[in-house]
C-alpha cells in the first residue's frame, strides 16, 4: 500500500467528509467548520450549569448513558449532534469503542502547547473560545519534546491558529500507529483571565489512551 502524503499538516472543510483526510500521513489536524445555530437554545440552557458527563463504550452504549444523564434537560438536538459526531469519528478512525467527556469548563485546562498521548481525538467547543493549534512549520519540536515554555515552542505567535466555536476537529496523538506521522500540537484557550466559560466535547478512541 502506497504511503499517502500531503504538503500541509491540516485540512479544513465545511462537510464531514473532510474527516477522511486524517488518513493522509502528513495531516494531523482535520477541521469540520459548521453552523450550530440550531443548538443555540440548548447550549444556553446548559452553559450556566456545572456539567461533567463521562461515557465509555460503543456509540450505542455511550448515547444510552448520555441521554439518560441529560434526560431532565430534554436537549434532544445536542444529543443527536453528539451521536452524529461519534459516527463520523468512527468512520474516520475505524474504531468501535470510545471515551466521551462532555463538560463545562472555566479553567485553563491545558496551559502549554502539547501533543496528546493517544491515537486520535475529536474535540468540539459548543460555547466559548475554541482550541488553539499550530501548523507544523510554526513548531520548534526540540522545545516541545523538552516540555519547554510556549515562547520557545511557538516560532511565531501571530501564526497561532484557533478553532471556530462549533467546529469539530480530529487530532492525531503521539501514539498514532503510522510511521512518519507527527502528533498535532494544541492547547486550551485561556479563560480564567477573561471569566469566559466553555461547553466542550471530547471523544477519544478507547485504545492507546493515556490521560
Amino acid at each position: 500500500m502506497d504511503v499517502l502524503e500531503k504538503v500541509q499538516n491540516w485540512e479544513i472543510g465545511t462537510s464531514p467528509e473532510v474527516f477522511r483526510d486524517i488518513a493522509w500521513q502528513d495531516v494531523n489536524v482535520v477541521i469540520y467548520e459548521r453552523d450550530i445555530d440550531n443548538l443555540k437554545e440548548e447550549i444556553e440552557l446548559m452553559l450556566p450549569m456545572s456539567i461533567e458527563i463521562r461515557c465509555t463504550g460503543t456509540i450505542e452504549e455511550i448515547m444510552t448513558e448520555f441521554r439518560s444523564a441529560i434526560s431532565e434537560l430534554n436537549c434532544v438536538h445536542i444529543s443527536d449532534d453528539i451521536e452524529h459526531l461519534l459516527n463520523q469519528f468512527r468512520s474516520a478512525s475505524g474504531a468501535d469503542s470510545f471515551r466521551l467527556l462532555f463538560e463545562t469548563v472555566t479553567s485553563n485546562m491545558c496551559r502549554r502547547f502539547h501533543s496528546d498521548m493517544n491515537d486520535l481525538r475529536m474535540l468540539c467547543t459548543y460555547a466559548g473560545p475554541g482550541t488553539l493549534w499550530l501548523k507544523d512549520d510554526n513548531i520548534n519540536r526540540d522545545a516541545l519534546n523538552q516540555r519547554g515554555e510556549d515562547v520557545n515552542i511557538v516560532k511565531n505567535e501571530t501564526e497561532i491558529q484557533q478553532l471556530k466555536t462549533g467546529a469539530a476537529v480530529i487530532l492525531k496523538g503521539a501514539m498514532y500507529a503510522k510511521d512518519g506521522t507527527k502528533a498535532a500540537v494544541h492547547k486550551s484557550p485561556p479563560v480564567e483571565e477573561t471569566g469566559e466559560k466553555r461547553l466542550m466535547l471530547r471523544i477519544d478512541v478507547n485504545e492507546n489512551l493515556f490521560i
